[in-house]
């Protein structure tokens, strides 16, 4: 394959192009594509978040992400966009405003935080990845509105032996809610 072909199948001009041509060259001596090499490096372009870490085309598809190329999320009319959800009993409303922000055409990808609840689009705590699109109501609109997670060096055994103990400490030595403050300095 020559590199005019490369960049009609969408490999952008430049240095990217040298780095198709060697994974061609490596994957048409390997064998290991018997539907071609063409329809590879096709699938490569439009996802090349499914190839970082193919042995032939792996190289190329991490210089597509860096040259700002994301995954292709074909559009279909009733099939929402994918979404990751991290927690459990969630207000209806909010799992409704996730839904209808996924259901958008441009929508790639969605998530749910914690301590998502229902805001004026997409919930609080929503995160919404769209193509060719700005969405201004895709912004979180809780003033002081955040969640912060902080890593123990301690098995998961302890905290399931000792959960009251984790949990009154947690308690005892959080500050929550706007204005909240230590009466004494920690």
């Amino acid at each position: 394959m020559k590199a005019k072909k490369c960049k009609k199948l969408g490999i952008p001009p430049g240095p990217i192009v040298a780095i198709a041509m060697k994974a061609i060259a490596a994957a048409e001596k390997s064998g290991d594509y018997p539907r071609g090499i063409k329809h590879i490096l096709k699938r490569c372009v439009e996802r090349p978040d499914a190839f970082v870490t193919n042995a032939h085309f792996g190289e190329l598809a991490r210089a597509l992400i860096g040259a700002g190329r994301t995954p292709v999320r074909r559009a279909r009319p009733g099939v929402p966009a994918p979404s990751t959800i991290w927690g459990e009993g969630f207000e209806k409303a909010a799992l409704g405003q996730l839904n209808n922000a996924c259901s958008l055409p441009v929508s790639v990808r969605a998530a749910l935080m914690p301590d998502a609840h229902v805001g004026y689009g997409l919930p609080i705590g929503g995160v919404l990845a769209t193509r060719g699109a700005v969405i201004p109501f895709a912004v979180g609109v809780d003033i002081a509105c955040r969640m912060k997670m902080t890593v123990f060096d301690v098995p998961v055994a302890a905290f399931e032996a000792d959960g009251d103990r984790f949990k009154r400490a947690l308690t005892r030595e959080t500050a929550f809610g706007v204005g909240a403050e230590f009466r004494n300095r920690r």
